[in-house]
Parts: C-alpha cells; sequence; structure tokens
C-alpha cells in the first residue's frame, strides 16, 4: 500500500486578487478522505481561466468578489484540472483500485431540491489540484488508465475539453454542419475546433493569426480575430468571446441557428438586437453545468486516443504565477500545464 505522508506542498490562494496572493507552502496538511471520498496524487494540473477569474472574483460580478457558488473560504487550494493516481479510498469506496489514473470534471453535479442543476467547482468551493494531493468524491472520478495520453496531456484536458465537449453537445454539432469558433487558439476554443472537426463538421476558427498554426495543422479555415464573420454563413457559433462583436457572431448565424457560449474573455456585457434572434428562430444555450454522461463521452475519447491537446508550455507547481501570467496575457496557443514535485512518504 502506498504510504501517504503527513504534510504536502502545495499553493494556497489566500484572498481574491493580484498574483501575490498565490502563496507556496511546503508544510499543507495531505488531506483524508472521508466516506465516499478518494485521495488522489497529483500527476499534472492545467490552467484555466476559471482558476485566474476565481482569483480575481471575476464571477461575483461588479462591486462584489466572489467564487463560482459565491463567497469563498480562504485559504483555497486552486486548480480546476486534475490528472492524478489513485492512493487512498475512503470507507464504501468501490469500483476504483490503488494505482489508478483517474479526472474529473471542473464542474461537479450536486443538485438540490431548489436547483436540479447544481454543481460544485473543484479549486473554488473544495480543494484542487495545485497541490501534491487533492480528495474527490469517488462519483465524479472516471478511469483514465486506459489511455494512450501522457499524464501532461490528460492534465490539460478537464476543464477545457469538457467545457468544449459540453458546448458542442448543448449545441447539437452535426456531421457537414457550418461552425464558427471564437477564441479558437485558446484552451476551450482549440478544444472546441478539434472536437467539432472529430464530429465532422466543417471548422471555421477565429483567432489572432501568429498563434493560428496549430488550427490550420487540424484542418480548420481560419478567420483574423478582428475580422466580423460573414452574414448567416454558420449552422453553429461557439463563442468564448463576448464583447463588442455579440451581434456580427449571431447575425453570422443561418435562420434556425445556435449560438453557445460558456465565457467572456473580452468582456461580459453585449449589446444586441432581439429581433435578430426571433425573427431568425435562433437558439441560444449558456453551457456551464455539465451531465455527467457529457464528461463520460469526453472520457471515452481521452481512453481512446482520438484527440490529443495541444500543451504548449509545462511549469513547476512552485511557478504557477510565472504560468498564469502567459495565460492572461496570451502567450501560447492551447494549454499550460503544473507539473507538482515528486512525493516522498
Amino acid at each position: 500500500m502506498t504510504r501517504i505522508p503527513a504534510s504536502m506542498c502545495g499553493v494556497q490562494l489566500t484572498g481574491h486578487g493580484g498574483l501575490e496572493k498565490l502563496v507556496w507552502r511546503e508544510d499543507i496538511p495531505v488531506p483524508r478522505p472521508m466516506p465516499g471520498e478518494v485521495l488522489v496524487r497529483v500527476l499534472a494540473a492545467g490552467v484555466n481561466m476559471t482558476d485566474l477569474n476565481t482569483r480575481k472574483g471575476w464571477y461575483g460580478g461588479e462591486g462584489r468578489a466572489a467564487g463560482w457558488a459565491g463567497e469563498m473560504a480562504f485559504p483555497r487550494i486552486q486548480g480546476s484540472d486534475l490528472c492524478g493516481r489513485v492512493v487512498a479510498l475512503g470507507a464504501g469506496v468501490e469500483g476504483f483500485r490503488l494505482g489508478a489514473r483517474v479526472i474529473c470534471p471542473t464542474n461537479q453535479h450536486e443538485p438540490t431540491k431548489g436547483n436540479p442543476i447544481n454543481f460544485v467547482s473543484i479549486g473554488s468551493e473544495f480543494d484542487g489540484a495545485f497541490a501534491q494531493y487533492c480528495v474527490v468524491k469517488a462519483r465524479h472520478l472516471h478511469d483514465v488508465s486506459a489511455s494512450p495520453l501522457t499524464d501532461i496531456e490528460i492534465g490539460a484536458m478537464p476543464c477545457a475539453y469538457g467545457t468544449a465537449h459540453n458546448l458542442l453537445t448543448r449545441a447539437q454539432v452535426a456531421v457537414g454542419e457550418r461552425v464558427l469558433v471564437t477564441g479558437a487558439s485558446g484552451g476551450v476554443g482549440l478544444a472546441a475546433v478539434q472536437l467539432a472537426l472529430l464530429s465532422g463538421a466543417d471548422v471555421t476558427a477565429q483567432c489572432s493569426l501568429q498563434k493560428s498554426a496549430p488550427l490550420r495543422a487540424f484542418g480548420a479555415a481560419i478567420l483574423s480575430r478582428d475580422s466580423t464573420p460573414a452574414f448567416q454563413s454558420f449552422d453553429v457559433v461557439i463563442d468564448v468571446v463576448g464583447g463588442d462583436g455579440w451581434q456580427d457572431r449571431l447575425d453570422a448565424l443561418r435562420p434556425g441557428g445556435r449560438y453557445a457560449t460558456s465565457g467572456a474573455v473580452a468582456g461580459p456585457m453585449v449589446k444586441g438586437d432581439l429581433r435578430r434572434v426571433y425573427l431568425n428562430d435562433l437558439t441560444i444555450y449558456g453551457a456551464t453545468h455539465q451531465p455527467r454522461e457529457v464528461f463520460a463521452g469526453l472520457v471515452t475519447i481521452i481512453n481512446t486516443g482520438r484527440i490529443r491537446p495541444v500543451v504548449s508550455n509545462t511549469y513547476p507547481l512552485r511557478d504557477i504565477a510565472r504560468a498564469q501570467d502567459d495565460l492572461a496575457a496570451g502567450r501560447y496557443p492551447g494549454k499550460l500545464v503544473l507539473v507538482p514535485p515528486e512525493t516522498s512518504p
């Protein structure tokens, strides 16, 4: 049986704010799994905009800092992407073996009487993957031991690829449809391009031309980030940008088209003409809650190795500030991944 140390290294978020709120510690107690929980040794953890947004308190809106579900408890270990190995099982846990490689969705379905799509987010409502160990409820874990992908590749996928897969599922992307993906050189956008191509769609990726090489290599058409998409030329728009170009993206949809969003990197406040929505019978989807079966579909793709993520850079976990700064500045296409130090008893 794996020996589990009493303490671990990790990064604690001490409050909402800038990079100075990320504090490296080497004396964090290793959590112990309660009934129904699993202790996982972290192998790799992707860096995502949701981590930055949570750190800043962005989800609370104007004048109110908050995490996904409201006021957060500090210190908090963030990290919404997890690839790890099972090292201990809480009472009553079945279906997992010690040593199994596992992942979990970022947003974990925990329905309540008042909210049937309620979820909690790893790294926001409970401690996440920016440490050597973390605890996750067994019902939210998925076994990816069979995957040919590396730990780092898998660690890049749960948040971005889970979000992208959910967007495409909600928008019901079908073979032969024309799909526009905005922010296509970022983590979620690039994932959406790969997954849409895998589904047989005809994909146009809108992004900075300087970071378009991976998308061209996949076979996507490229539209410059500053260009306006052609009028009524797409069946589906997958948008993670928002901001000033929102109406242009609605106008790019053919009558009966579908628009799905899960981000607003260019700004959450948008202006549009509702007449364009109802006169053209457009459907708008917000896609944050992920049904278990949707994430399970991504797990199947991972286990069969049908796509590989674009990982532009890796960093020791201790260099989290540099990694988050690189992500915020958009210096690289695709994903950035943190690797914790090896553990020892």
